[in-house]
């Protein structure tokens, strides 16, 4: 009889992955202590060793989805470093959908976030914006990144592509064309127009953010 795999010793690294793992299979409401033990092959009682509980095994996924996003490195290219920093977390947000609202919530930032925070803030006051505007800057960046990997997340489609077209066609089905003229317009000659992708307006407005920051940094806001 051929012998069992060994099973990964548990260590509080493997339990927090494990957790990740699980929260974007079967998203964060999943997660629990006797869940996250089964998914390890374990009894509840053994993650105990290794983490003090939920709240800490929450802590420590979010520190570890932090981890994921490229830091901005501080200079006079302010804008280069945001712009790879804010398309490194949407990407991130994508992979772990269940993470934005935690990661924006937690009261205990572990060293993992407070480096992402430190490095973000740093590369805003190098690139020659005030404290108001590095923290207007912060707040609006990181709302529209947030913002747009959630709305993404819950879309009916991913990107563009035959199940965009699909779902545009089924919707254009469904109602007289002629009452909505502006939106089947915009379905049947932008949507459903060969290239189109909806990722595609994140770059674009990231561009139109970041552009607004540098004007207001010119003008001594």
């Amino acid at each position: 009889m051929p012998a069992a795999p060994a099973r990964t010793p548990l260590s509080t690294a493997t339990v927090l992955a494990a957790a990740v793992a699980l929260a974007d299979r079967e998203g964060i409401e999943a997660l629990t202590i006797r869940a996250l033990a089964e998914s390890l092959g374990t009894r509840p009682m053994s993650l105990y060793h290794h983490v003090a509980g939920k709240e800490a095994i929450v802590d420590g996924m979010v520190e570890l989805v932090f981890g994921e996003i490229a830091l901005p490195v501080p200079g006079p290219d302010w804008r280069a470093q945001m712009r790879l920093r804010c398309t490194s977390a949407h990407g991130v947000l994508l992979r772990h959908p269940w993470a934005a609202p935690l990661m924006q919530s937690r009261t205990a930032p572990g060293p993992v976030q407070l480096t992402h925070h430190e490095a973000v803030l740093s590369c805003l006051r190098a690139g020659g914006l005030s404290l108001p505007l590095t923290a207007h800057a912060y707040a609006v960046l990181d709302a529209f990144v947030y913002g747009f990997a959630f709305q993404q997340s819950v879309l009916p489609f991913e990107g563009g592509g035959p199940d965009i077209q699909a779902l545009a066609n089924d919707i254009m089905a469904a109602f007289p064309v002629d009452a909505y003229p502006t939106f089947a317009e915009f379905t049947r000659d932008h949507v459903l127009a060969p290239g189109y992708a909806y990722e595609h307006s994140f770059e674009y407005g990231l561009g139109l953010i970041l552009d607004g920051l540098d004007r207001a940094s010119e003008r001594g806001d």
